[in-house]
């Protein structure tokens, strides 16, 4: 670059706002640009046949990525056989567009700060996010809360729907609970473990059939008074804790509460806003993102992210 164009940007680095700063900062850094790191080593096992690591031998190289040989199937991989990323192009804006989805901008804005078409930024969100999704807390103890939050139904990208179109924005056909609500159920311990459950119906053998794996026997529950949580705790055995919030009951002995669960729903349903709307076929990729993002908090960073999108989630935890 010459010097007189070098001397002009300097002179515009004035402009910049404070999140503009900080992705100058870490584009200098190299954290944006940064190499897939443990994504491209060789996989904990063969993902054709399961077997071990030591069984897979350097096989030359393909398209940027080192090929293995396994001694077992004698099929070879890369690092990324078998994982929702395999197949995909542009791996050098992988880490940049990590970095997009945990500003949780839009597809467009990905799109553009990426340099890529707009339909592969959506691609690239929920090929990240199908892994994600599968990672959620799958043992919780102590004290553990359990709330259900509603979803409005969306059809949103499909071109032909079951129901009258409605506005977007809109409201459901009734207030409260009905068959055009989608209903979560969010499950919390104290320590941060969480588990979302999308329910067909909110009744007591699905409800029952999300929390019995889940919760361990000498826990204790913390709900509101739905009587499905009563018969979940009376048909385990699970010590159970019920708030009458309609009467003002919202802590139990000082200790027993829903708050945790219920200001971790209020983050969810605030972050969510910002998709305008969600397709309920995609729900669940939402709900494994802001679990993402809640697991790591500030630690949280593009190489974290690539290597849950792949499934390598040990790695990090």
């Amino acid at each position: 670059m010459l010097e007189q164009a070098f001397s002009e940007y300097l002179q515009q680095l004035n402009l910049l706002t404070d999140r503009q700063r900080t992705r100058l900062a870490r584009a200098l850094s190299g954290q944006v640009k940064a190499p897939l790191g443990e994504l491209g080593t060789r996989p904990a096992s063969c993902p054709r046949c399961g077997a071990s690591a030591e069984r897979l031998h350097p096989w030359g190289q393909s398209h940027g990525l080192p090929r293995y040989r396994c001694q077992g199937c004698g099929k070879t991989c890369n690092p990324l056989t078998g994982t929702p990323l395999a197949h995909l192009r542009r791996r050098e804006q992988w880490p940049r567009y990590a970095q997009e989805m945990i500003d949780g901008v839009s597809v467009r804005a990905a799109a553009k700060q990426c340099q890529i078409d707009k339909n592969t930024a959506f691609l690239w969100r929920h090929r990240f996010l199908q892994q994600v999704a599968r990672h959620q807390a799958t043992h919780e103890n102590g004290i553990i809360e359990a709330d259900e939050t509603f979803f409005l139904e969306s059809f949103k990208g499909q071109r032909h729907l079951p129901r009258t179109a409605r506005r977007r924005g809109g409201v459901g056909r009734t207030r409260g609970i009905s068959a055009d609500q989608i209903a979560v159920l969010v499950v919390r311990d104290r320590s941060g473990e969480t588990a979302n459950f999308r329910l067909t119906k909110l009744d007591a053998p699905h409800v029952i059939a999300a929390l019995h794996p889940l919760i361990a026997p000498d826990a204790v529950l913390c709900t509101d008074g739905a009587s499905v949580y009563k018969t979940f705790a009376r048909l385990t055995g699970v010590a159970h804790r019920a708030l009458n919030v309609q009467q003002g009951i919202r802590v139990i002995d000082g200790v027993f509460h829903i708050q945790n669960v219920n200001a971790y729903d209020s983050r969810l349903k605030t972050w969510m806003r910002r998709f305008n709307g969600v397709a309920t076929k995609y729900l669940d990729n939402y709900l494994g993102w802001r679990r993402l993002l809640e697991r790591y908090r500030n630690a949280i960073s593009p190489a974290l992210c690539l290597n849950e999108a792949a499934g390598r989630w040990r790695l990090n935890s």
